[in-house]
């Protein structure tokens, strides 16, 4: 992070960059312009902080629904929340719903908490269990997924088109102090809790049988669980769009490194995940500039050789 704000079109040097951050922490000066402090200060540092905020929070969130759903192919888009906050964001931006007091990140948030309510409506009417949530969550993917496309489709323009587009791809472009602001505090809470139920984490690796042999809960401790990661999940894809393969490659290779415990597990996947995305994010925005490319095109480019890399290292080991 401390490397990745010295990235970028502007013409400033690393001096500069360190300047205007000692200035707005009161110490020193900037003698610069104010539009080359607004540079630094209201368009690189909160992406980047906001790049690492989503980073690690897809990751730890990516491992628990591995462990809760026993999938190893689960990630925090199982849920159907990505494509619900795809339809809440076409809703406002595309039919105006809202008259423009309903922002773009406000209408995903919204269609996020709707697709995950109907999947949990849909699993618990199905009787609930891993695999039944993991069912529901493909019916409401694809229900919101249809509806995105009949909207884009059937009322959008060119120009609306390739924005909702460039947004359904993953964007960091648009971070806000507000934004950086709302996901860390969310995730910050979801983290302490999640890695808080540890060891129920640990027993659900082994089955819902096995967890409650172990004196867990386990209908209450999944549900509170789902909830938690479905809410961090829908504030981070309402402020970055749906960023994938972070959450589902990022686990695995932290397993590979400290092991299936999840009171390593949860910190290491947050790690990894913030250096990831950063990274990538920097990526984005300079290799093809002035052009900027969706940070979710860079992290499959990346994520799809390194989980083949992981299954090859996997069945090699077995």
């Amino acid at each position: 992070m401390a490397f990745t704000i010295t990235i970028g079109p502007a013409e400033l040097s690393i001096g500069d960059v360190y300047a205007v951050l000692f200035d707005k922490l009161g110490i020193g000066a900037a003698e610069l312009s104010a539009i080359r402090e607004g540079i630094v200060w209201e368009l690189r540092l909160p992406r980047t902080l906001l790049a690492a905020i989503c980073g690690a929070g897809l990751a730890v969130c990516g491992a628990i629904m591995q462990s809760l759903l026993r999938n190893p192919l689960a990630d925090p888009f199982v849920l159907g929340i990505s494509s619900g906050a795809s339809t809440g964001a076409v809703i406002v931006a595309v039919l105006g719903v809202g008259g423009g007091l309903v922002s773009l990140s406000t209408g995903a948030l919204a269609g996020a908490l709707v697709s995950f309510g109907l999947v949990l409506l849909l699993a618990a009417g199905a009787g609930g269990g891993a695999a039944k949530v993991v069912l529901a969550g493909v019916a409401g993917t694809q229900l919101f997924s249809a509806l995105t496309s009949f909207i884009v489709l059937s009322s959008a323009d060119a120009e609306r088109t390739r924005g909702i587009l460039f947004w359904l791809l993953g964007s960091l472009a648009g971070a806000s102090w507000t934004d950086v602001t709302v996901t860390a505090l969310v995730c910050a809470a979801g983290f302490v809790l999640c890695w808080w139920r540890h060891s129920a984490l640990d027993a659900f690796t082994f089955g819902s049988s096995a967890a409650a042999t172990l004196g867990i809960a386990v209908g209450r401790t999944r549900l509170l669980l789902l909830v938690v990661t479905a809410l961090m999940t829908a504030v981070l894809v309402s402020a970055a769009g749906a960023i994938g393969f972070v959450g589902l490659v990022l686990p695995h290779a932290a397993r590979f490194l400290v092991g299936p415990r999840h009171s390593r597990l949860l910190p290491v996947c947050a790690v990894l995940g913030a250096v990831l995305l950063v990274w990538v994010d920097a990526l984005a925005r300079t290799v093809f500039a002035p052009q900027e490319v969706p940070v979710g095109v860079v992290t499959a480019l990346i994520g799809v050789p390194a989980f083949a890399l992981l299954l090859f290292r996997t069945r090699s080991t077995a």
